[in-house]
């Protein structure tokens, strides 16, 4: 009886040492670590740059004083449409002096510059027409070929692009027109009033509008005295409207005219597109918000969009243009903060059985939050995004 009794506190004494042995080494076994897990999926992908631009009117004209005198208030508010012919301003000229030869010289030689000038914007309109209309001749060939499968639908792209660009230089050489006119107008109106002593005090000068359009800005709008050629007001046509967008010039360089654009965050529920037109061959240099001097460059391009989304749009208004430089509908890719470099190679961490393993991959385009995967990984599988230094190949790991 003693014997068993000596046993069984032997037992007892033993399964609680083997319960404590258990509970340390359950305790001190490697834990797994806490990871973000991200799945490699098949998703639309686009590689943008977007950058800060503003709208500006692409025609547009300072209107000056053609002679000395005093100018009448100004009735127009900024904003104001106006007329082709519409008077903008009245002028009752001061008493003018006498001409010497050498100045009436010039004002005749004036008068047959503007002459000239004329009739090149005339010559201009004719070419601008003729080009105009070999576009529409063009887009209408091609238009039937696409349908049957002859050629392919970037040449009609192309073929609709230079009709937009050749009516855009039939517009601008018809204004162009409408502005000589006026300076030759005020041209003679300079040599005519010269030397003239009018004993009407109401005979005024009018300050006509070449185009129809609106105001812009006014510089004279009180009465006083001003001289010729002093700025009254700056008006343009804002239904005619193009986007400047600075960049930083290594982005400049990858930005080719042709280029699609979007136009974000401005005012619309819809973004609006674009085309680039031009990327201008001078950078400048720009101080940001952060103190850096920047090299930067202009890109101007033109709104596609139906201009019923954005007549609301004026000159000088804030958008956000975003250049698409590559874009695909159907891509295999992962966060672009699950890779890392070994060397000149690109790897991630894969979840495999709740162990991570590490694997190199191909990649191709990224856009600063995701990176398309060409090889070495498939749709579905599990990664790790931002794995740190102390994760190793084997380690277990769980989704935090």
């Amino acid at each position: 009886m003693t014997m068993n009794v000596q046993w069984q506190r032997r037992l007892t004494w033993l399964a609680v040492l083997l319960a404590i042995v258990a509970a340390l080494a359950y305790g001190f076994r490697p834990q797994p670590r806490l990871v973000d897990i991200a799945v490699a999926s098949r998703a639309p992908m686009q590689v943008s740059i977007q950058e800060e631009g503003r709208t500006r009117v692409i025609d547009r004209y300072v209107i000056t004083a053609p002679v000395a005198g005093t100018v009448c208030r100004v009735d127009l508010d900024v904003g104001d449409p106006i007329e082709k012919g519409e008077v903008l301003a009245r002028i009752n000229p001061l008493q003018s002096q006498p001409l010497d030869p050498r100045s009436r010289a010039e004002a005749s030689a004036r008068v047959s510059a503007a002459e000239a000038a004329l009739l090149a914007a005339r010559e201009n309109i004719q070419v601008a027409a003729s080009e105009a209309d070999l576009a529409e001749k063009e887009l209408v060939r091609l238009a039937p070929l696409v349908q049957q499968g002859h050629i392919s639908e970037e040449r009609l792209d192309q073929a609709e692009a230079f009709k937009r660009s050749s009516d855009a230089a039939l517009r601008s050489a018809r204004f162009a027109e409408d502005v000589a006119n006026h300076e030759l107008e005020a041209a003679r109106t300079a040599l005519r009033h010269a030397g003239e002593k009018s004993s009407n005090p109401e005979d005024v000068v009018q300050v006509l509008a070449p185009i129809t359009g609106s105001i812009l800005k006014i510089y004279q709008e009180c009465e006083g005295v001003i001289s010729p050629s002093q700025p009254l007001m700056e008006i343009g046509d804002t239904r005619s409207l193009e986007i400047e967008t600075d960049v930083l010039s290594p982005d400049a360089v990858k930005i080719r005219p042709g280029m699609s654009v979007l136009y974000e965050r401005w005012g619309g529920e819809a973004p609006l597109v674009g085309q680039v037109r031009r990327v201008e061959p001078v950078g400048f240099t720009k101080i940001s918000a952060l103190g850096v001097e920047e090299q930067r460059v202009l890109i101007i391009s033109d709104i596609t969009s139906d201009p019923a989304q954005w007549q609301t749009l004026g000159d000088g208004y804030r958008v956000d243009s975003r250049f698409i430089l590559w874009e695909m509908d159907d891509v295999l890719q992962v966060p672009a903060s699950a890779l890392f470099r070994i060397g000149d190679l690109w790897a991630l961490f894969v979840v495999d059985d709740d162990r991570a393993r590490q694997r190199q991959v191909d990649v191709g385009q990224r856009n600063g939050l995701s990176a398309q995967v060409l090889g070495g990984l498939t749709e579905g599988e599990m990664v790790i995004t931002h794995p740190d230094k102390a994760l190793a190949e084997g380690m277990g790991v769980k989704s935090r």
